[in-house]
């Protein structure tokens, strides 16, 4: 599975940005039951994982991101995408979707986020 994650770049706190991640090299029947994720690295710091959701579309949440950010997929589309909203400084970071767990590490997108 080959991911490419996109929708990054500089916003104000409280801002939004929708992130999208393009599954390829995938065929429907194989991406549709994979738990897919969103994951983070701020500058500094480990990656950590941000949201899940699984093929049923059961969601789980990091605590620091809760009530702000919402994961969602388009199985036909091979897409998932994660809404982040009321956006903080400390969610500055590459973002990257991947399987739960994960596989390879696709290209990133930058969220910034200025005061």
């Amino acid at each position: 599975v080959q991911l490419q994650a996109s929708g990054g770049g500089l916003v104000q706190a409280g801002g939004s940005l929708r992130l999208s991640c393009a599954a390829s090299r995938v065929i429907t029947s194989v991406f549709n039951p994979l738990t897919m994720a969103w994951y983070r690295q701020a500058p500094g710091k480990q990656r950590e994982l941000v949201a899940s959701i699984t093929s049923g579309r059961s969601t789980d949440y990091a605590d620091s991101v809760k009530g702000r950010f919402t994961i969602s997929r388009d199985n036909a589309k091979k897409k998932v995408y994660l809404q982040m909203n009321s956006l903080e400084l400390e969610d500055t970071a590459v973002y990257y979707c991947n399987k739960s767990p994960p596989g390879q590490w696709g290209q990133g997108t930058l969220v910034t986020v200025s005061s």
